[in-house]
């Protein structure tokens, strides 16, 4: 097979019809809003194809008609050191790299090592519901850090997180964060590796959208900043957002601290959960080494939809309004004005309004947490052209009387 160029400009307006492919954004839409006709703005996987280069190396693989177990090999390892340094400034060691099948399995595995029943954990809320639900899964305390809400941005409130992070034997952090849409900055996660390290705290990061940041905003690796500090950490990303490939389970925790990462290779062993997924390897080493032409391109369609959809709330009073997010395809609908002009009582109402008069997929707020309430998670993956007409079904719904 020839290898496809990979220089060539990407059409992300092409939609690609997803019914009947067994995925979840679309082919559980009756199951989740009771309905199959809403436009799926949900799930954080994108509409758009995988790059070429990660297409073309899986159909080489599938050529070979044998799937059984598989390794993960130099060029894995090799892939993933070269795209940290490349895209973050991050030399990465290649011991410090454990293989993973997946980002919230390893976080669950994680906090069932390293916690007892009752120890505390705290996230920043609002989050992804996964991390907001991982304490309770393990008997644990949840403690939240509500993020303070600004027109600039989420900010974090130091008062309340001194005081939470006292009575943490682990903090999840997400950065970028989702849903907000935050890149911390340098003096941000400076802070944070203080406190947590004065305080002999863990800190389990999720940098899954790190790849997907808009500028002028940079990410900055949570462990560069915390190996000056004496933090404890572990870094858990993957390629699944960056090359839309979430499908197929595969990503990696970053571990330089060589007892942290002893206690997650034993958790991972003591689940069962060594063995490679043969297309995800594939599919990581084609996207690290060839996939970056891709990516930019994709920044730049993305960024374009994020300005439209923000744009258009900006320009509309509908009662909804949001902060341009510095990275990811994911957009955090403050609805509260909406509710009010639409006599919404609660946050289930909001819920049926957007699915029952929009015949609208969002993601509920409180979802992601109590400071979620009257919020709504937008994906904006997806052609300009869908989004085009869901706010036009979203507009005639508010201006409707009933």
């Amino acid at each position: 097979m020839t290898n496809p160029p990979i220089n060539q400009p990407v059409d992300f307006e092409h939609f690609i019809t997803r019914e009947h492919t067994d995925c979840v954004k679309y082919d559980a839409r009756a199951a989740r809003f009771g309905r199959a006709d809403v436009i799926p703005l949900w799930v954080a996987d994108m509409d758009f194809a995988a790059p070429d280069c990660v297409r073309h190396a899986l159909a080489e693989r599938v050529a070979h008609p044998i799937y059984g177990y598989s390794i993960y090999t130099d060029e894995f390892f090799t892939a993933i050191i070269n795209w940290q340094q490349a895209r973050h400034s991050w030399q990465v060691s290649r011991e410090a790299i454990v293989p993973l099948p997946g980002i919230v399995p390893a976080l669950n595995l994680l906090i069932q090592a390293l916690t007892q029943p009752g120890d505390g954990v705290l996230v920043q809320t609002p989050v992804y519901p996964p991390i907001h639900q991982l304490p309770l899964n393990h008997s644990c305390v949840l403690l939240e850090n509500a993020l303070i809400q600004t027109p600039q941005g989420a900010l974090i409130d130091w008062p309340d997180f001194e005081e939470k992070i006292a009575q943490a034997r682990v903090f999840v952090l997400c950065s970028p964060h989702n849903p907000v849409g935050r890149v911390w900055q340098l003096d941000e996660l400076t802070r944070i590796a203080e406190v947590c390290a004065r305080q002999n705290v863990i800190v389990l990061v999720d940098e899954v959208h790190a790849d997907l940041v808009f500028s002028p905003h940079r990410h900055i690796p949570f462990a560069r900043v915390m190996a000056a500090k004496n933090t404890r950490c572990i870094t858990l990303n993957a390629p699944s957002k960056t090359f839309n490939i979430a499908g197929l389970n595969t990503a990696y925790a970053l571990v330089e601290h060589p007892a942290l990462r002893d206690q997650l290779t034993h958790a991972l062993q003591a689940a069962g959960l060594t063995s490679g997924h043969c297309f995800g390897i594939t599919a990581l080493i084609a996207a690290y080494q060839k996939g970056a032409p891709w990516l930019d391109q994709l920044r730049v369609a993305l960024q374009h939809n994020r300005d439209f959809v923000v744009d258009y709330f900006n320009q509309n009073n509908h009662g909804i309004s949001v902060v341009r997010p510095e990275a990811s395809f994911l957009l955090w609908l403050d609805c509260n004005a909406l509710m009010a002009r639409k006599n919404l009582p609660n946050d289930a109402a909001l819920a049926d309004f957007f699915i029952q008069k929009a015949k609208l997929g969002l993601n509920p707020g409180l979802s992601f947490g109590t400071p979620g309430a009257g919020f709504m998670r937008l994906n904006i993956g997806c052609p300009l052209s869908v989004l085009k007409t869901a706010l036009n079904q979203l507009n005639q719904a508010i201006n409707a009387d009933n």
